[in-house]
């Protein structure tokens, strides 16, 4: 059985951190979206670049150092992995700003409730990207 588990613990190792940081990059985005949307009184578009930015930080740091533990040093390495991060990023921020625009401004459906299904699909393709792209290991 001990086998069984540090099997599975190494299949998984990168998922079970990034789903507790996802979560926190989601609630990340969906608190500073409302703040944005509702006390400010953003528009819809402008409310989730905004939210975008501060959650691609948070996932940044969190991805880099505890869920894929980057192992990158140096000025050129850590800047090609964070832009090559925040490209990613800038994809899945896209099709979250055209998911809103569609269903909240051309649709009329609740922009929260929208915010949360459209996080759900961005945080899935995040997790793509970064394990198989971004934080690769490499190859010894």
């Amino acid at each position: 059985m001990n086998e069984k588990l540090k099997a599975l613990y190494a299949k998984y190792k990168d998922l079970v951190p990034y789903v507790i940081f996802g979560v926190l990059t989601t609630a990340v985005n969906y608190v500073s979206y409302w703040l944005f949307a509702h006390p400010l009184g953003c528009g819809t578009v402008f409310s989730t670049a905004a939210a975008w930015v501060l959650s691609v930080l948070f996932a940044y740091v969190t991805n880099r150092r505890w869920v894929f533990r980057s192992e990158a040093k140096g000025a050129k390495e850590i800047g090609k992995e964070f832009a090559a991060f925040v490209g990613a990023r800038v994809g899945t921020g896209l099709l979250d700003m055209l998911l809103m625009y569609l269903c909240v401004d051309l649709l009329g459906w609740n922009d929260m409730v929208m915010k949360l299904a459209s996080n759900v699909i961005v945080v899935i393709l995040n997790y793509i990207l970064s394990k198989f792209f971004i934080f690769k290991k490499k190859e010894t």
